[in-house]
């Protein structure tokens, strides 16, 4: 998949754009950073924690550790060399762990640990084309370590999906099940339209759908008729929360994306 899709991102965008892929512990194989290497791309990817690994840490006196803090998640860390037993040459590897959880600090027996590869910053063709698009900051260690730990915000819209319509396919054939799906992610989409461009003063644009139902759809109303007209009767907090108004508004006039 990487082999096809490099070449083709190069040909729309330009040759010389800087491309990353992160990747977790299922990854963690030389073949794959051979591939990512000889394509001229970066790969960060969680690595495994192996003994000599262990050993090789608890010798590591206290002057070669860092610390890097993002809000309040810091970690400490240490650089090293890493070469597996069937891989041909070292590679860049960071060994780190979280001094708290929640804002919370842990005791050093309990901290989670995990190393770090990558061919970030290791002065290679990748490196420059990073710098020249002007990402040059994402080759420090720091910003290897957040990239890392920021990687499951990559799942935040599969989870979105997952909580919109269900995880599993109602049917037993394959088509009946693609109509479905296909259908699910034309209604995705149709929600993420309506929470960005109706909801967007009332609840955050990245709110999950259980938060746009429960906030905006599933409310007391009541319809009523009277001297020839329909009217939408909701309780005056749900008024004043909600802002009725500009989301009435906004509902009645929907901005235009096509002309025809």
């Amino acid at each position: 998949m990487v082999r096809h899709i490099v070449p083709k991102i190069r040909k729309v965008c330009k040759e010389g754009i800087p491309i990353l892929i992160r990747m977790d512990a299922g990854f963690f194989d030389e073949k794959l950073f051979k591939v990512f290497e000889k394509l001229g791309i970066g790969y960060i990817c969680t690595g495994k924690i192996y003994e000599d690994i262990k050993e090789y840490v608890r010798a590591t006196e206290r002057v070669h550790w860092a610390r890097y803090q993002k809000g309040k998640q810091i970690w400490d860390y240490v650089e090293l060399g890493s070469k597996r037993k069937s891989w041909s040459t070292f590679r860049r590897a960071i060994f780190c762990r979280p001094m708290g959880l929640g804002g919370q600090l842990l005791l050093e027996f309990a901290r989670p640990v995990s190393i770090l590869y990558t061919n970030l910053g290791m002065g290679s063709e990748i490196d420059g084309k990073f710098e020249a698009a002007g990402f040059g900051a994402l080759l420090k260690t720091e910003s290897v370590i957040e990239s890392a730990h920021g990687r499951g915000a990559d799942e935040l819209v599969h989870r979105a999906l997952k909580e919109f319509s269900s995880q599993t396919l109602p049917f037993k054939r394959f088509s009946r099940n693609a109509a479905f799906y296909y259908t699910m992610l034309v209604a995705f989409f149709l929600y993420e339209a309506f929470k960005e461009d109706v909801c967007a003063e009332v609840v955050p644009i990245e709110s999950y759908p259980t938060t746009v139902r429960r906030k905006v759809i599933d409310i007391a109303a009541k319809i009523v008729r009277t001297s020839g007209r329909i009217i939408l009767k909701v309780a005056q907090a749900a008024w004043d929360y909600l802002q009725f108004d500009k989301l009435w508004n906004k509902s009645a006039h929907p901005p235009v994306f096509c002309w025809t």
